[in-house]
């Protein structure tokens, strides 16, 4: 049972947070379609080279999203907890010494993964892939090389920002490298007769270029400096000394490592999918409608993921806070929200079926297993989208050893099971691996979900000023951002006269 404030909150209540909801998703949802829009454009491009350039590019992608930027993304996300109850706290030591520490791992992690980037052809080969295709998909993976120390960077400072709530100008930042991305790939590719590698490299520019307003943005707000000092407090000494090992060290890995496996394991059950999908009965057109569900459900994907990291951020920064109460409130805000947002998706997918279907294809045999499989994605994003804000949730308090728990048990002991059940002995095809991903979104929505309104906030609330020390509790959400936004110039203007 829920502990803490158990009133029901009031109208007003809830149009303020949906109101502080929107400032930090809106931006987010509108990255998340930009990088969609990235990734389509590099598809597409690869398409006009030619079959083998797609075929061995579409392998790449695959390939580096498996092994790389999954990985990436999923230790990047430790540092959320930390760094938005940081934020709550006024904890600003904490915050920039994680930021610190979070960069210099992923650039360590990127190390073994460029490492098996490399040798992708001899891999493939050992695995009897066709050698042409082999060939093309490692020239895209070295190309892109560059992009996994970009990412290292990119992550983190993205995570920091959005900790203090800090979306709208990330998404100006992202927004013109995006609308920069189709004449650069175009360029590389086609005017320069660089083919897969100019793609390859337009994509590592894109990310660059990002990179580059971001820490430009920084610069001109006085954000950078923050990177390059490490206050001392009362509240936060132990983070400060020998600040490379020890207690901090562990705790973020304790925090990255769950967070790492929750994204991976999800992730890669589609990939398995599509895997599984080549062996059926009728290959072709089930790996053709594998590849648009795939892109419907990274579509859909856009709201839920905004969702989760608004309500990651501001359950972190009320917990930070002292403020339990409010982010009970945030919490159920954000799952009757997105309760609404999955049953958009289920209307989407059931009444436009056939005219998304015909966006993709005209052969009869795929739109016809297209149309019959999108209502059961729509039903997985009823799920889904509830599912994946409370893995906000988990995020907000620090739990995302829960949330890898749950992700396994219900997509590898549930979902796996029944998919190769229903497709391969019931001969249900690429309708039961389905039927088999809708399990595995309905046990973890419901694993989930029970695990929140079981939460006792109060005792997340002192687990907070256990993890990263309360110099101070603010009235109010705005004086959050108002009295640590002075405190922060304070210590910027001592570190100033230091030097």
């Amino acid at each position: 049972m829920v502990a803490g404030d158990q009133k029901y909150p009031t109208m007003p209540e809830v149009m303020e947070e949906l109101k502080r909801m929107k400032q930090i998703g809106f931006p987010i949802a509108a990255m998340s379609l930009m990088g969609y829009l990235k990734n389509m454009i590099s598809v597409i491009c690869m398409g006009r080279l030619g079959s083998l350039e797609l075929a061995g590019g579409a392998l790449a992608i695959g390939f580096t999203n498996i092994t790389g930027y999954s990985v990436l993304s999923g230790l990047a996300m430790g540092m959320e907890p930390l760094c938005t109850q940081a934020f709550g706290s006024c904890n600003f030591s904490l915050l920039t010494l994680t930021l610190q520490k979070t960069i210099l791992m992923l650039l360590c992690a990127s190390v073994p993964i460029s490492l098996l980037w490399i040798n992708l052809e001899p891999l493939m080969l050992r695995l009897h892939q066709n050698p042409d295709i082999s060939h093309v998909a490692s020239l895209y993976c070295q190309f892109v090389l560059p992009d996994l120390a970009i990412n290292s960077l990119l992550h983190p400072l993205r995570i920091y920002l959005r900790s203090k709530g800090t979306t709208w100008p990330l998404m100006w930042c992202t927004l013109l490298p995006v609308l920069l991305h189709l004449p650069l790939t175009i360029f590389l590719a086609f005017t320069l007769h660089l083919g897969v590698p100019g793609v390859a490299v337009a994509t590592f520019i894109t990310n660059l270029n990002t990179l580059l307003f971001i820490l430009g943005y920084m610069s001109y707000t006085r954000t950078c400096q923050e990177f390059f000092y490490t206050p001392l407090s009362p509240d936060s000494s132990r983070f400060s000394s020998n600040s490379l090992v020890g207690e901090e060290w562990g705790m973020l890995l304790r925090l990255a490592l769950p967070s790492c496996l929750g994204v991976c394991l999800e992730w890669w059950w589609y990939e398995f999918m599509t895997l599984l999908a080549g062996y059926l009965h009728q290959p072709r057109a089930a790996l053709a409608t594998s590849a648009i569900v795939i892109q419907t459900t990274s579509i859909m994907y856009t709201l839920p993921t905004a969702l989760s990291a608004s309500v990651s951020t501001r359950v972190g920064n009320e917990l930070g806070a002292g403020r339990p109460g409010k982010a009970r409130l945030a919490t159920i805000t954000a799952i009757a929200l997105a309760v609404l947002v999955s049953m958009l998706g289920v209307l989407w997918t059931t009444l436009g079926r056939e005219t998304w279907g015909n966006v993709f294809t005209q052969d009869v045999e795929v739109l016809e297993l297209t149309m019959a499989v999108l209502p059961i994605i729509g039903l997985c994003e009823l799920a889904n989208c509830p599912q994946t804000t409370g893995c906000g949730v988990l995020r907000g308090t620090a739990r995302p050893s829960i949330g890898a728990a749950i992700n396994f048990y219900s997509f590898y002991l549930v979902g796996t099971p029944l998919a190769i059940v229903l497709a391969f002995v019931l001969k249900l095809g690429f309708i039961g691996l389905c039927y088999g991903l809708l399990a595995a979104q309905v046990t973890c929505a419901l694993s989930i979900v029970t695990v929140i309104y079981r939460t006792d906030w109060e005792r997340e609330s002192l687990k907070a000023r256990d993890l990263v020390g309360r110099r101070g509790s603010c009235a109010d959400e705005d004086q959050i951002t108002r009295e640590c936004k002075e405190e922060e110039e304070e210590l910027l203007k001592e570190k100033a006269f230091e030097t």
